[in-house]
């Protein structure tokens, strides 16, 4: 939806004390990314004229996360009233209809803000239209009172409300849109004479139907969405919730999860075509995964860039850095960090590749590590195309394996491997006649053990 005349204020100043986090409570992560980004997507679908972050003292991490958006610092939280005043001097040339919203708000739908807006411009024109909603427990929502008209007639907060207006369902859910051509002049008739000595955005309404100001009223048609975050508590529930949003996503979009409350989904990760994931898989941040993928169960993923036909897993991990080509197969157990896998190559059984490069149709036997890091500096691994490592064999770093090339099993390789050569690095085998069974016959001797025999 596009609209003319609006903006948006987002509140972010919160400092969040129930989260007990040195973290802003906005820049709380769900699923991989701050909560407030969800929110100014969502707004940005709206396309309006301006948008303003209000943020507290110290926000610079905030600053930073909503760039290329302005802010505005709130220098003392006197409360939501107080918040919106600091934006006066960046609204006072907009004319038209203010969203007023919250960074804590992750889950809110542009078809709810659409509705508050399509209310706002209806016939009668209200100055004012407010965000309600019915949670199963209202606990301590404020209480949106109405007059017998069904029009909004104002909110009091659940400290100051007595016990029949608490009984009401009726919540408010914080967010509103008003006309900017009376919004500043209601916010500073505000006064901070309640419970929490705070001037509370929402007395503007009492203030503008004591000046004659039309209020109407919108319910969220699922309470969910506009559920504020303010603990950890919520936080998971909030992650819950977005996870069913993407899982949702992705299996309308070919994507196909044998237990999909078992899979775990960053908000950037991206599926092709006929994707196939197991249970309890995770995707880290910066995923892409191709056409015609089989995930195995218990894998780990994230920062990777995963081909058409690739089949990952079960229990394997690739860590930031790795990107695999078409057709790679990645085994059981194997850890992959900082490496280019080309086509058709195999990894299949309890390794671990790091900072290397894995040619096409190489073959990595079980039990192979690239031995990356010298405790200094990590250092390059290169197997070329066609190569076979044989199990249980040390890379050290930097090496280079040939065309090719052969490392035979049980070898530590630490010089360079020329195309098509054999490469064997182990001790020599010894077989001393007897001399398992005289071990045996001692150590029975030593602990009084007479001969089976």
């Amino acid at each position: 939806m596009t609209t003319s005349a609006c903006a948006a204020i987002v509140l972010a100043a919160g400092a969040g004390t129930r989260m007990h986090s040195n973290r802003p409570k906005v820049l709380q992560p769900i699923a991989n990314r701050p909560m407030i980004s969800y929110l100014l997507d969502t707004v940005s679908e709206l396309a309006p004229e301006r948008t303003i972050v209000v943020v507290g003292p110290g926000m610079e991490a905030v600053k930073e996360e909503v760039s290329p958006l302005p802010t505005v610092e709130q220098t003392q939280r006197l409360g939501t009233c107080h918040a919106v005043l600091t934006t006066f001097e960046a609204m006072k040339d907009f004319s038209g209809d203010v969203l007023i919203l919250y960074g804590d708000t992750p889950l809110l739908a542009v078809t709810t803000i659409s509705k508050m807006l399509a209310a706002r411009r209806a016939s009668h024109r209200p100055e004012i239209v407010v965000l309600g909603f019915r949670p199963e427990d209202p606990g301590e929502y404020g209480r949106l009172l109405t007059d017998v008209n069904g029009n909004l007639d104002r909110i009091v907060e659940h400290k100051d409300a007595s016990p029949l207006q608490r009984a009401i369902g009726l919540c408010n859910a914080g967010m509103m849109v008003v006309d900017n051509t009376v919004l500043f002049k209601l916010l500073k008739k505000v006064k901070n004479n309640n419970g929490k000595g705070e001037y509370y955005l929402t007395d503007i309404v009492e203030i503008a139907k004591r000046t004659g100001l039309s209020c109407s009223l919108v319910e969220a048609t699922n309470s969910s969405e506009v559920m504020g975050i303010n603990t950890r508590s919520q936080l998971a529930a909030a992650e819950k919730a977005i996870q069913g949003r993407l899982r949702t996503k992705a299996l309308d979009n070919g994507v196909t999860m044998t237990d999909p409350e078992t899979v775990w989904l960053s908000s950037d990760t991206k599926f092709g075509r006929d994707v196939v994931i197991e249970p309890n898989v995770f995707f880290g941040p910066d995923v892409s995964i191709g056409d015609d993928v089989q995930v195995k169960a218990f894998c780990h993923i994230e920062g990777a860039k995963i081909a058409s036909g690739t089949k990952i897993g079960p229990f394997a991990r690739l860590r930031p850095g790795t990107e695999l080509k078409q057709g790679v197969k990645i085994g059981n157990f194997v850890e992959i960090k900082e490496a280019l896998v080309e086509q058709n190559a195999k990894i299949n059984h309890l390794s671990y590749v790091g900072d290397a490069f894995v040619g096409r149709e190489a073959n990595i036997g079980a039990g192979t590590i690239t031995c990356n890091y010298d405790g200094f500096s990590k250092e390059k691994t290169d197997i070329g195309e066609n190569a076979f490592i044989g199990s249980n064999t040390a890379l050290v770093a930097p090496i280079r394996i040939g065309k090719g090339g052969i490392v035979g099993a049980g070898s530590v390789i630490t010089e360079d491997v020329e195309p098509d050569a054999l490469a064997i690095a182990r001790g020599a085998q010894k077989n001393l006649k007897q001399r398992a069974k005289s071990f045996r016959d001692r150590r029975r001797v030593r602990k009084g053990i007479s001969d089976p025999k």
